[in-house]
């Protein structure tokens, strides 16, 4: 079973995804972009779901830090910001992808499959 890092602050988007992708895929979950960015080095997920605002070190800081050592590991940023330009920040500091929130369950699941299948 492929595994999922959720790097997410909010409880209603942890429980929101958890139920979503449980039954398909090992989840990890880390709550602020420090924890994010360790659970990612030590367990190397297949995928890594970003949330962009979050505590301790932001979305963007902590993709730029795993893209050094985990160059080809699928991220999706994730942010309630759709403002103009967001997701091209997003991808410019190393996300493969960017979903604004809330999340359009099955445009998530289709770039799921798409990125770890």
């Amino acid at each position: 079973m492929k595994t999922i890092l959720i790097v997410e602050d909010t409880e209603l988007n942890i429980d929101l995804l958890t139920q979503l992708l449980e039954d398909d895929y090992n989840l990890l979950v880390a709550r602020d972009g420090g924890q994010g960015v360790t659970m990612a080095l030590e367990n190397k997920p297949d995928l890594i779901l970003m949330d962009i605002s979050l505590p301790v070190m932001d979305g963007y800081t902590a993709t730029r830090k795993i893209r050094e050592t985990l160059k080809s590991t699928p991220i999706i940023g994730l942010s309630t910001h759709g403002m103009n330009g967001d997701a091209d920040k997003a991808r410019n500091c190393g996300c493969n992808d960017y979903l604004t929130k809330p999340l359009d369950e099955d445009l998530l699941m289709t770039k799921l499959k798409g990125y770890i299948g």
